[in-house]
Protein backbone atom coordinates (compact mmCIF):
# COMPACT_ATOMS: atom_id res chain seq x y z
CA UNK A 1 0.00 0.00 0.00
CA UNK A 2 1.40 3.39 -0.97
CA UNK A 3 1.76 6.26 1.46
CA UNK A 4 -0.29 9.44 1.28
CA UNK A 5 1.82 12.35 0.03
CA UNK A 6 0.47 15.07 2.29
CA UNK A 7 2.91 17.69 1.01
CA UNK A 8 1.58 17.30 -2.54
CA UNK A 9 -2.02 17.40 -1.29
CA UNK A 10 -1.26 20.57 0.67
CA UNK A 11 0.54 22.22 -2.26
CA UNK A 12 -2.38 21.44 -4.57
CA UNK A 13 -4.87 22.89 -2.07
CA UNK A 14 -2.81 26.06 -1.64
CA UNK A 15 -2.37 26.45 -5.41
CA UNK A 16 -6.15 26.42 -5.70
CA UNK A 17 -6.16 29.47 -3.39
CA UNK A 18 -3.79 31.20 -5.85
CA UNK A 19 -5.96 30.12 -8.76
CA UNK A 20 -9.12 31.45 -7.06
CA UNK A 21 -7.42 34.78 -6.27
CA UNK A 22 -6.33 35.10 -9.91
CA UNK A 23 -9.84 34.22 -11.13
CA UNK A 24 -11.22 36.92 -8.84
CA UNK A 25 -8.75 39.40 -10.35
CA UNK A 26 -9.62 38.20 -13.86
CA UNK A 27 -13.31 39.00 -13.47
CA UNK A 28 -13.34 41.75 -10.82
CA UNK A 29 -9.94 43.41 -11.00
CA UNK A 30 -7.71 43.81 -7.97
CA UNK A 31 -9.08 46.96 -6.34
CA UNK A 32 -8.47 48.16 -2.77
CA UNK A 33 -4.71 48.49 -3.30
CA UNK A 34 -4.27 44.75 -3.77
CA UNK A 35 -1.32 43.59 -5.82
CA UNK A 36 0.17 40.17 -6.39
CA UNK A 37 3.83 39.23 -6.41
CA UNK A 38 4.15 35.88 -8.16
CA UNK A 39 7.51 34.09 -8.16
CA UNK A 40 8.01 31.08 -10.41
CA UNK A 41 10.63 28.82 -11.96
CA UNK A 42 11.27 29.90 -15.54
CA UNK A 43 12.47 26.45 -16.70
CA UNK A 44 9.37 24.51 -15.71
CA UNK A 45 7.65 22.88 -18.71
CA UNK A 46 4.85 25.07 -20.00
CA UNK A 47 6.33 28.41 -18.95
CA UNK A 48 6.12 30.82 -21.88
CA UNK A 49 8.39 33.87 -21.78
CA UNK A 50 9.99 36.10 -24.38
CA UNK A 51 13.59 35.04 -25.04
CA UNK A 52 15.10 38.21 -23.55
CA UNK A 53 13.33 37.53 -20.24
CA UNK A 54 14.44 33.90 -20.20
CA UNK A 55 18.02 35.13 -20.64
CA UNK A 56 17.61 37.79 -17.96
CA UNK A 57 15.90 35.36 -15.54
CA UNK A 58 17.28 31.90 -16.33
CA UNK A 59 15.97 30.20 -13.17
CA UNK A 60 13.50 32.29 -11.15
CA UNK A 61 11.39 35.33 -11.97
CA UNK A 62 8.93 37.48 -10.00
CA UNK A 63 6.13 39.36 -11.71
CA UNK A 64 3.83 41.94 -10.19
CA UNK A 65 0.15 42.22 -11.04
CA UNK A 66 -0.98 45.65 -9.98
CA UNK A 67 -1.68 48.47 -12.43
CA UNK A 68 -0.42 47.57 -15.87
CA UNK A 69 -1.49 44.07 -16.75
CA UNK A 70 -4.00 42.93 -19.37
CA UNK A 71 -5.70 39.80 -20.64
CA UNK A 72 -5.40 37.77 -17.45
CA UNK A 73 -6.68 34.28 -18.21
CA UNK A 74 -6.80 31.50 -15.64
CA UNK A 75 -7.34 27.79 -16.27
CA UNK A 76 -7.13 24.77 -14.00
CA UNK A 77 -3.42 24.24 -14.64
CA UNK A 78 -1.99 27.67 -15.51
CA UNK A 79 -2.50 31.37 -15.93
CA UNK A 80 -1.50 33.76 -18.67
CA UNK A 81 -1.19 37.52 -18.60
CA UNK A 82 0.06 40.38 -20.74
CA UNK A 83 2.66 42.51 -18.96
CA UNK A 84 4.83 45.41 -20.06
CA UNK A 85 8.60 44.91 -20.16
CA UNK A 86 10.97 47.58 -21.46
CA UNK A 87 7.96 49.62 -22.57
CA UNK A 88 6.45 46.86 -24.74
CA UNK A 89 3.61 44.41 -23.99
CA UNK A 90 4.40 40.69 -23.85
CA UNK A 91 2.26 37.67 -23.03
CA UNK A 92 3.57 35.19 -20.50
CA UNK A 93 2.12 31.88 -19.35
CA UNK A 94 2.88 30.20 -16.03
CA UNK A 95 1.71 26.74 -14.99
CA UNK A 96 0.77 26.50 -11.32
CA UNK A 97 3.37 23.73 -11.03
CA UNK A 98 6.08 26.39 -11.54
CA UNK A 99 5.00 28.53 -8.57
CA UNK A 100 7.48 29.21 -5.79
CA UNK A 101 5.73 32.06 -3.99
CA UNK A 102 2.53 34.09 -4.08
CA UNK A 103 2.14 37.33 -2.09
CA UNK A 104 -0.48 39.98 -1.65
CA UNK A 105 1.30 42.57 0.50
CA UNK A 106 -1.85 44.69 0.79
CA UNK A 107 -3.25 42.13 3.25
CA UNK A 108 0.06 40.65 4.42
CA UNK A 109 -0.67 37.29 2.74
CA UNK A 110 1.97 34.89 1.44
CA UNK A 111 2.13 31.28 0.27
CA UNK A 112 5.32 29.33 -0.48
CA UNK A 113 5.62 26.22 -2.62
CA UNK A 114 8.25 23.57 -3.24
CA UNK A 115 8.07 22.88 -6.98
CA UNK A 116 9.42 19.59 -8.21
CA UNK A 117 12.97 19.72 -9.55
CA UNK A 118 12.25 19.80 -13.26
CA UNK A 119 14.84 21.23 -15.59
CA UNK A 120 13.07 21.25 -18.90
CA UNK A 121 14.44 22.89 -21.97
CA UNK A 122 12.22 25.38 -23.74
CA UNK A 123 14.76 26.36 -26.36
CA UNK A 124 17.71 24.79 -28.12
CA UNK A 125 20.32 26.46 -25.95
CA UNK A 126 19.00 24.64 -22.88
CA UNK A 127 18.76 21.18 -24.37
CA UNK A 128 20.91 18.65 -22.55
CA UNK A 129 23.63 17.07 -24.59
CA UNK A 130 22.69 13.64 -25.81
CA UNK A 131 25.50 11.33 -24.83
CA UNK A 132 24.28 8.78 -27.36
CA UNK A 133 24.33 11.20 -30.29
CA UNK A 134 27.46 9.55 -31.72
CA UNK A 135 26.41 5.96 -32.51
CA UNK A 136 29.89 5.00 -33.74
CA UNK A 137 32.27 4.19 -30.93
CA UNK A 138 35.49 6.17 -30.93
CA UNK A 139 38.27 3.63 -31.43
CA UNK A 140 41.00 6.19 -31.97
CA UNK A 141 41.79 4.67 -35.38
CA UNK A 142 42.09 6.95 -38.40
CA UNK A 143 40.84 5.41 -41.62
CA UNK A 144 42.01 6.87 -44.90
CA UNK A 145 39.89 6.88 -48.04
CA UNK A 146 42.71 5.08 -49.91
CA UNK A 147 42.35 2.08 -47.58
CA UNK A 148 38.59 2.07 -48.16
CA UNK A 149 39.02 2.21 -51.96
CA UNK A 150 41.55 -0.67 -51.93
CA UNK A 151 39.18 -2.85 -49.91
CA UNK A 152 36.33 -2.03 -52.27
CA UNK A 153 38.32 -2.96 -55.43
CA UNK A 154 39.43 -6.32 -53.93
CA UNK A 155 35.88 -7.46 -53.25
Amino acid sequence: MSRIDYQTLLDNALKSVVKDALIHAQFNGLGDGAHFYITFKTRTPGVVLPDFLRIRYPDIMTIVLQYSYNNLHVSDKEFGVQLTFDGRPFFIRVPFSALIEFKDPSVDFMLSFQPKGDTAADNDMELPLDEKANPTPDTGRVVSLDEFRKNRKNS
